[in-house]
């Protein structure tokens, strides 16, 4: 085997791992350009809480009423539509409804870039130990929602339809504002009506918020103090990754001489294709070059 024939294997193996190397380059770079993407989210939404302390018996047993019905939490989405929530052990041994309700439900979801806590009740009453006949409140619909939406800005939504009663008596409450109920010989309550928050990035939102204070007279109960939170939905929203910088484009290579490269779109060619068209047809072209000069000295 002479010089000039070592001269073109060598050339030719020079070709070959110079274009390997183009092709395995091209998906790389192309690789660190990645798209934004979203991180997990948080949702909650709970259909009602209590947070209640009943002094049974003249004070001589302290019973605390803390219960939660249909709630839920996401990332891991979740739906829950209870109608009833009892307890044992604060009305003589007997089982004791706390709510009932036509419709109880509570959504939390993570997706898409939105973390959302819902809630709907209607045709509800709320019970508490020492008022076996007599509802604490009674509601024909309320709702709450929080969205937060990737990008935007979060959103906390309360509503309150149709009447509301509390302690047998029907009231009318206010947006935003404060509402203080009386019964002599029962107790008081006060009301909150859509408390909603936001930030840059979280949402809450509570249809009605009760502070309660019972002292029934001769009915084996000395006193119920507590809140009861009715539809509460919250949320935070999911963070977002900055995308890294695109690579710079390669230089346009042309063959001298020769005819124009055919569009790349029309022929099915797909993102990579610029990158290992360029440096093929370089690449050939330093080789042609070599084998000729190879020739000449041979």
């Amino acid at each position: 085997m002479n010089g000039t024939t070592r001269f073109c294997l060598s050339a030719r193996r020079l070709v070959t791992v110079a274009t390997a190397t183009a092709l395995a380059a091209g998906p790389a770079a192309l690789a660190r350009a990645t798209p934004t993407t979203t991180g997990e989210g948080r949702a909650s939404a709970v259909v009602l809480r209590t947070g209640l302390d009943v002094s049974l018996l003249d004070k001589t047993v302290n019973v605390p009423l803390a219960v939660s019905l249909n709630e839920v939490r996401a990332p891991r989405s979740a739906d829950r539509t209870a109608l009833t929530v009892e307890l044992d052990g604060v009305d003589g041994g007997k089982p004791f409804s706390v709510l009932r309700a036509e419709v109880a439900q509570a959504k939390a979801t993570v997706e898409n870039g939105t973390a959302e806590g819902s809630t709907r009740l209607a045709h509800a009453q709320v019970h508490v130990p020492g008022l076996p006949l007599l509802s604490l409140i009674e509601v024909e619909q309320v709702t709450s929602t929080a969205t937060c939406e990737a990008g935007r800005t979060p959103v906390a939504e309360s509503n309150l339809l149709g009447a509301v009663t509390v302690l047998g008596k029907r009231v009318t409450l206010t947006s935003g504002g404060t509402t203080n109920v009386r019964v002599p010989g029962v107790g008081e309550v006060r009301l909150d009506l859509s408390h909603r928050e936001t930030t840059s990035r979280t949402a809450a939102a509570t249809a009605l918020e009760l502070s309660v204070s019972v002292n029934p007279l001769e009915l084996n109960v000395a006193e119920v103090d507590g809140t009861v939170t009715l539809a509460e939905a919250t949320c935070e929203t999911p963070r977002t990754t900055t995308p890294s910088a695109a690579p710079s484009p390669a230089p346009d290579v042309k063959p001298q001489g020769g005819p124009t490269q055919p569009d790349l779109a029309a022929t099915g060619g797909n993102a990579a294709t610029p990158y290992l068209a360029a440096g093929a047809v370089a690449l050939l072209a330093a080789g042609a070059a070599a084998a000729v000069r190879a020739r000449r000295r041979g």
